[in-house]
This record gives C-alpha cells, sequence and structure tokens, in this order.
C-alpha cells in the first residue's frame, strides 16, 4: 500500500508543483522534500513518507500552498544557478549513452511490455467494463494509472518532453513583449 500511497502523491505532486516532482527524483530530493513538509506545515524532518501521506490528504489551502512552494523553489533553483531541467536531461543523456555503447535491449522490452500492458489493460476495461463490486476493481485502476504514467515516461525517453515547448513560448513571450499566462 505504500508504493500506492507514494505513487498517488507523486502523480499530484506532478500535477501542482512540477518544479518540486522533477527535484522530488534527484539530487536534491532532500531540499524538495523539506519544500513540502513547509508548505503543509509540516515540521521539516525530510521525511519522504510523510511527505507523502500529507500529498495524498491535502486539503485545497494545502494545494494553494504547495503550488505557491513551488514556484519558491524554482526561483531558489534560479537564484543558485541550478537548473532542474539541465539535470533531468544529463540524466537521461547518460541512459541513452549507455544504452548504444552497451547495445543494451532492456529499454526496448520494457517499452514493449509497458506498451503492450497498458492498451491491453484499457482494452480489457473498455470491453469488459468496471464497477466498484467488481473484485480487483480497485488493483486494476491502479495498475492502469501506473501503466500510464510508465508509458508517458516512454514517450518522453523516445520522443522528448514538453519541457522544450515551454521554454520556447517563454523565449517567444520575452520577444514579443507578451507575458505568459
Amino acid at each position: 500500500m505504500a508504493n500506492t500511497v507514494f505513487d498517488q502523491a507523486l502523480g499530484l505532486l506532478g500535477a501542482v508543483a512540477p518544479t518540486i516532482a522533477t527535484a522530488f527524483g534527484g539530487p536534491l530530493a532532500g531540499m524538495a522534500v523539506k519544500s513540502v513538509e513547509t508548505a503543509f506545515g509540516l515540521e521539516p524532518k525530510g521525511d519522504m513518507q510523510a511527505a507523502a501521506a500529507a500529498l495524498v490528504n491535502a486539503t485545497p489551502d494545502q494545494l494553494l500552498a504547495l503550488k505557491k512552494a513551488d514556484d519558491d523553489f524554482k526561483a531558489h533553483m534560479a537564484d543558485l544557478g541550478v537548473g532542474l531541467e539541465k539535470i533531468g536531461q544529463a540524466d537521461r543523456d547518460s541512459a541513452r549513452k549507455r544504452e548504444a555503447e552497451v547495445k543494451d535491449r532492456t529499454p526496448a522490452w520494457l517499452t514493449l511490455l509497458l506498451t503492450l500492458g497498458f492498451f491491453g489493460v484499457l482494452s480489457y476495461m473498455m470491453t469488459h467494463g468496471i464497477s466498484k463490486d467488481t473484485a480487483g476493481s480497485e488493483a486494476l485502476l491502479t495498475m492502469l494509472g501506473s501503466l500510464g504514467t510508465g508509458f508517458t515516461m516512454v514517450l518522453a525517453y523516445y520522443f522528448g518532453s514538453s519541457a522544450g515547448s515551454e521554454t520556447k513560448n517563454s523565449i517567444i513571450a520575452a520577444m514579443t513583449g507578451k507575458a505568459e499566462k
């Protein structure tokens, strides 16, 4: 159950506070956890499990505080000269280089399994339907969510993420003098 709570927390964090979510999975995880704890009024201990539990049970006011904490975290990282996207890009680049050097087929097999699993579970649910009374329905929905997240990550790995698009929009806005909304 702890993994389910943690997966739910990461999904929520990615939607509400994408900058903190990016840091969560890297070398700045401790700072990200403390930002979540502070936003939720918890004592900053760096406890990832407590932060995840707080995220899953967040109130709308706490989510607003988390969004503000994300903006503050982003500004703090910029002040420190830390580029979270560069860190993520370097991580993806090293994985791709390793894959090319050792001719590792594991990423390709995982991609195939994730894609088949995602669309297989989705097809099953669409053809057979699902209700709260169905045994294992919650597990099936959790599996679909996890497979969907994995499928999204596969697409980002092979085709890039939307971060480049966001940067492009910022540059265009700066060139035209129009502020982002």
